[in-house]
């Protein structure tokens, strides 16, 4: 086959066994890998609990993975989520899923649980299972630096071996499988690390159009200022100043009008200026937004800057800066890190300090003390201090860096998406925040509803294909599409897409609406609604109206449900 390897691992920790097999050609031409894929052989395997050795954990490719396509060199993990309970998937950069592609796998699909902790190696043809006895207790870098000569390392730090439901999988030691607690679903497995060297060929179905359509791919990638003057130059922290400019930033969890912190320090200038940084590429990315110090250490992202700054009235940059590689090397997702240590904050009516800041994010990562509240998560640590209403969640899952009451098809995403409070799934930061690809009002709900769908679907395929989401500040369905055939052999359209995207939105929905999700939870915390900021708030009856239409638009019932015949046109 061409694009893909039409071959996927997969791997019994309980059984010790090892197999592979190839999929129905139909699960990958309507699917296309990635999140796709993983969605529905997460869904396949019916109701589970999220740290039981029955969950799986699908690390899928997809078709343009491996090859030099822009901005393709990213894998998806997909899982049920023991934060959320939802249906989840994280997808991260870096070369692991290009080793995997190259290896000649499309996905790996890993359940049960050994009864010793292990890590696996595949070398091209060659798995195993490995005892990782020695490896077990240590962080993330240690871990990554002792496996790193075998091949490209994703594992867990301390904070997933104890089962932390904010823990993450971090893949050579800086690019993280964020969010939702896939780090626990690792440990809960007694898996350590997976280490993937490869050493063959994506294959290529026309070799003269593909050079075509990379070539037009990076001419629009160039020509986008957000892309070329911003996340190029600055990295994702260039957001800091446009956001606080924007009095979106959250300021002492979600709820004061006005910073008292000096952000000047957290504005990328400074941060440049300061640190003089160098920048990093995941493979095959013209972009390379990553940024790193002189020594080579991470700087933070804009997410972990936005919420570990003021949202945690901390006026301390260098504080992020490490608390930040703290998270990493314990394996801890900084969004709901942030998130939690934010709800603190509040509850002891009072700023956290650089000392403090670091201080809880290692209890958070040792389950230690307060820390083993704190890592259950903003919602049941609220709850369990009697002030739920404090938790600025969704489903479970702590809320980015951007005020829905000043973004407020942004905070709609939120309200509707798949996994909980995410930013990624519609990602209308593009629109209502940089103007991309073309400019919409972030101050009102009206027209959200359409313009949640279409993005909603959009980056599902897009995180499907796997390419990463700052490419389309430039590009869009068409060019990915093209680029798709080329690769594939197969011929896909921008439609074609979209359509993919719809199916996989449907899927997670079903998924979730299997697990006793419904339209009580597709809303925001009452915050938003019930207390301005800024002299903005979201209109209940407004937003009501919008997640009506928004149902319609979808083809779901009244409760959010899709109705049989959405069901029979996508499946």
């Amino acid at each position: 086959m061409n694009g893909w390897n039409n071959r996927i691992l997969k791997i019994d920790l309980s059984k010790g066994r090892i197999d592979s097999f190839v999929p129905e050609y139909s699960l990958l031409k309507d699917y296309i890998g990635g999140r796709g894929l993983g969605a529905k052989i997460v869904y396949d395997v019916g109701r589970v609990e999220a740290l039981s050795p029955d969950n799986l954990l699908v690390f899928a490719a997809g078709p343009l993975t491996g090859t030099t396509t822009p901005a393709s060199g990213r894998v998806s993990l997909s899982t049920k989520s023991p934060l959320t309970g939802t249906i989840f998937d994280s997808n991260c950069g870096g070369s692991f899923g290009p080793e995997l592609k190259k290896a000649g796998y499309d996905a790996i699909i890993i359940t049960g649980k050994s009864p010793d902790p292990v890590f696996i190696e595949i070398e091209d043809e060659r798995t195993e299972i490995k005892s990782a006895l020695t490896l077990w207790g240590k962080n993330v870098k240690e871990t990554t630096h002792l496996l790193k000569g075998k091949g490209s390392v994703a594992c867990i730090g301390r904070a997933g071996e104890k089962h932390v439901v904010i823990a993450s999988i971090i893949s050579e030691a800086v690019h993280a499988f964020g969010r939702g607690g896939v780090g626990a679903v690792m440990g809960s497995k007694n898996l350590k690390a997976i280490v993937v060297k490869g050493t063959g060929k994506v294959e290529i179905y026309d070799n003269a159009e593909f050079s075509k359509q990379k070539k037009a791919i990076n001419r629009l990638l160039v020509a986008s200022p957000t892309i070329s003057k911003g996340l190029a130059v600055f990295g994702t922290p260039f957001l800091v100043k446009i956001t606080s400019w924007m009095k979106i930033l959250p300021v002492a969890n979600f709820s004061k009008v006005e910073s008292e912190t000096d952000l000047t320090p957290f504005f990328a200038k400074a941060i440049n200026d300061k640190y003089s940084p160098a920048k990093r590429a995941c493979y095959s990315c013209p972009i390379a937004c990553k940024s790193v110090d002189k020594e080579g250490n991470e700087l933070p992202e804009y997410e972990t800057i936005g919420l570990m700054s003021a949202n945690i009235q901390n006026s301390d940059y260098e504080a992020v800066v490490a608390a930040n590689r703290l998270c990493n090397d314990y394996g801890l997702d900084t969004i709901s890190v942030a998130g939690v240590l934010g709800c603190y904050s509040e509850i002891r009516n009072a700023g956290i300090s650089h000392a403090e800041l670091l201080k809880l994010t290692r209890m958070i990562g040792e389950k230690e003390s307060i820390g083993e509240k704190l890592g259950r998560g903003a919602k049941l640590f609220s709850a369990s201090e009697g002030c739920i209403e404090k938790s600025m969640q969704v489903k479970g899952l702590e809320l980015p860096a951007y005020d829905p009451r000043g973004v407020k098809g942004l905070g709609f995403s939120y309200a509707t998406s798949n996994r909980g409070g995410c930013h990624t799934r519609a990602y209308l930061v593009a629109p209502e925040i940089l103007r991309k690809p073309k400019a919409i009002d972030p101050y009102t709900l009206a027209g959200k509803a359409g313009h949640t769908k279409i993005f909603q679907d959009r980056f599902a395929a897009v995180d499907s294909l796997v390419v990463c989401k700052f490419a389309f500040f430039g590009a869009g369905e068409e060019e990915y599409a093209n680029i798709l055939s080329a690769v594939t052999g197969e011929v896909y359209t921008s439609e074609d897409l979209m359509r993919v995207g719809e199916r996989i939105w449907n899927l997670e929905r079903l998924y979730n609406v299997r697990e006793g999700f419904s339209r009580e939870d597709d809303t925001l915390p009452n915050r938003f609604f019930d207390e301005q900021v800024n002299g903005r708030v979201i209109d209940r009856e407004e937003f009501s109206n919008t997640l009506e239409a928004y149902y319609r638009m979808r083809g779901w019932d009244d409760n959010g449900v899709p109705t049989e015949r959405k069901r029979e046109m996508l499946f």
